[in-house]
């Protein structure tokens, strides 16, 4: 993870100046910056050290770690149309399909190999296999996804956006964990209650 936080330091600034540079989703602000803090402003507002958790991580599981500097973690990025996402992929893990509703994303490689790709809406599929220091963008709102193709040794990304909240809707949990009636995807997806039942049952979030 060392070689992790090195390969951060190098990437930021290549990264952030592509994501200012990339359409910016959010209204223009009348001001330098947006603050909701009363008084004394110092530069700890303008600072983000969120991504020191992933300093010597243990990374476990199928699925990607992701840890988001957006506005709601950074409010210091209101009105910017930046933030930035550290994805921390394990063997073989994946960032299942989903999309961005606000703003593009641009990939960037930090360490190992990723298979990445998303779907236009005529249906086509595009994807490409990527190494460090590589760099791929998703268009706005266009379903994509990340695979780490090696099974022995995690992988390393950084996801820019052009806006301080791009949000993430995740296909598998929007699909099948959020209420819809188990008859109604079934006939959707030309299958049977009991295969819906139990992606159901994968995808809801407990709370």
């Amino acid at each position: 993870m060392g070689k992790f936080s090195s390969l951060v330091a190098i990437a930021m600034m290549m990264a952030l100046s592509s994501a200012i540079l990339a359409n910016a989703g959010d209204a223009d602000i009348l001001k330098d910056f947006i603050t909701p803090i009363m008084g004394n402003l110092t530069s700890d507002f303008f600072t983000f050290t969120g991504f020191r958790q992933l300093v010597d991580l243990n990374i476990t599981g199928s699925t990607a770690i992701i840890s988001k500097a957006s506005m709601k973690e950074f409010p210091a990025l209101e009105g910017q149309s930046v933030s930035v996402a550290a994805l921390i992929y394990p063997p073989s893990g994946i960032n299942p399909p989903h999309v961005h509703p606000r703003s593009a994303e641009l990939l960037m490689v930090l360490q190992g190999v990723l298979e990445v790709g998303f779907v236009d809406t005529t249906n086509k599929l595009f994807t490409q296999t990527l190494q460090a220091p590589d760099m791929f963008i998703f268009p706005k709102g266009l379903v994509h996804f990340q695979v780490n193709t090696r099974s022995d040794s995690p992988a390393f990304a950084l996801g820019m956006f052009g806006s301080a909240n791009a949000g993430t809707s995740s296909l598998p949990v929007s699909v099948f964990g959020s209420g819809i009636a188990p008859e109604i995807l079934a006939e959707a997806f030309k299958t049977d209650a009991q295969t819906i039942s139990k992606l159901i049952a994968a995808n809801t979030i407990k709370t």
